[in-house]
């Protein structure tokens, strides 16, 4: 018996590749009609969590459908698959479930899933966005930023998890813009930042005055990849895309070589953790969504968490209190689902310092 599992799913089809071997002779539209129609598996069992305060096991259970697929399928179809994963995870008597990378955020955020299983359910939202911001700033100092003199700027600060990204940050930073669509949603907040913090931020509806001003800028909406300009990024800038599907990042990384486009955290679990399947990340550390999952575990918290796309302050801050309690750490920076690694930092820096020169001599 695990105390938890959670759900993952392959990124692309080179993934399937690596667990289901024979898939490699199909021609690609053939074997990925075949994994539409594999039902969800148990992929691994996962040992050696390990904190101060307890110890904990779990199960990786793949639910077979590319990120791809779970875009382009009819929704009503990803979730069932998604059901199934679930009740799967019942059957290996776990008393919570965790949704990794997309299946965190189809339809309703896990609400529908947690309505059809009987064991506790979360999406890892809350420790991502925590994560997020923090890698966000990670990324910035490895840039050569420095990040107290930074203008950070939240795209979607309207939205309820960009309203949860503002407030989080005006703790931390001096300079910092919100920039939405219509002012007048940004209007409230502006005034309970300045009473909860003593932060006068900024707010535009500008978009094209947002971007440029950015040192660091944080994506919280889909709707970014098509208002954002990317050719209008500071060269050197830092963009954290913590919406899915990652447009935003995918555009800076196509078309900015000297910009750092991320994604969030990856996040070192206490212990010596076996997960019995390679992610394709460093060894001993996962995403953030996942160590929510395990956190929860070793704390016997077997209940609801992080459910819907509208998350809270309050969840934050106990979820990031748990993280601390238990040893998990953020120890590295993640983009498409892998880890960023120094030297493609490096190229990126290189890169952007040859941009300003030029622009310093137009």
């Amino acid at each position: 018996m695990g105390n938890f599992a959670i759900i993952v799913h392959p990124i692309e089809i080179s993934d399937v590749y690596r667990r289901l071997k024979f898939l490699r002779r199909f021609p690609l539209p053939a074997a990925e009609a075949v994994t539409r129609s594999l039902p969800p598996f148990k992929l691994s069992k996962i040992t050696g969590i390990q904190s101060p305060y307890g110890k904990t096991t779990g199960y990786f259970i793949c639910c077979p459908l590319t990120s791809a697929q779970m875009v382009q399928l009819p929704q009503g179809k990803v979730i069932k698959k998604i059901i199934q994963a679930g009740r799967l995870a019942e059957r290996l008597d776990v008393g919570i479930v965790g949704l990794g990378a997309m299946t965190a955020l189809v339809g309703d955020a896990g609400v529908t899933l947690a309505g059809n299983l009987k064991i506790a359910v979360t999406t890892g939202n809350a420790f991502a966005l925590v994560t997020a911001l923090e890698a966000a700033v990670k990324a910035a100092e490895a840039m050569g930023m420095d990040p107290g003199g930074a203008e950070f700027v939240v795209v979607g600060a309207g939205m309820p998890a960009g309203s949860v990204v503002a407030r989080l940050l005006a703790r931390k930073v001096r300079f910092l813009t919100l920039f939405a669509e219509n002012n007048r949603e940004l209007d409230y907040l502006s005034v309970r930042i300045l009473k909860e913090s003593g932060l006068a931020v900024k707010i535009t509806a500008d978009i094209r005055r947002a971007v440029r001003r950015a040192d660091i800028l944080i994506n919280v909406t889909g709707a970014a990849g098509g208002i954002i300009d990317v050719s209008e990024l500071k060269p050197g800038a830092v963009v954290c895309d913590v919406t899915r599907p990652r447009d935003l990042a995918r555009r800076v990384a196509e078309l900015r070589d000297d910009v750092f486009a991320i994604e969030g955290a990856l996040v070192e679990v206490p212990g010596h953790v076996d997960l019995g399947f390679n992610l394709g990340l460093p060894p001993g550390t996962v995403s953030a969504g996942m160590a929510e999952t395990m956190m929860l575990a070793l704390e016997d918290r077997y209940e609801l968490c992080s459910l819907g796309h509208e998350l809270s302050v309050g969840q934050a801050d106990e979820i990031a209190g748990l993280a601390r309690k238990h040893r998990f750490r953020v120890s590295g920076l993640r983009c498409f689902d892998r880890a960023v690694n120094p030297e493609q930092i490096a190229a990126i820096r290189r890169k952007a310092i040859r941009s300003l020169s030029r622009l310093q001599k137009e």
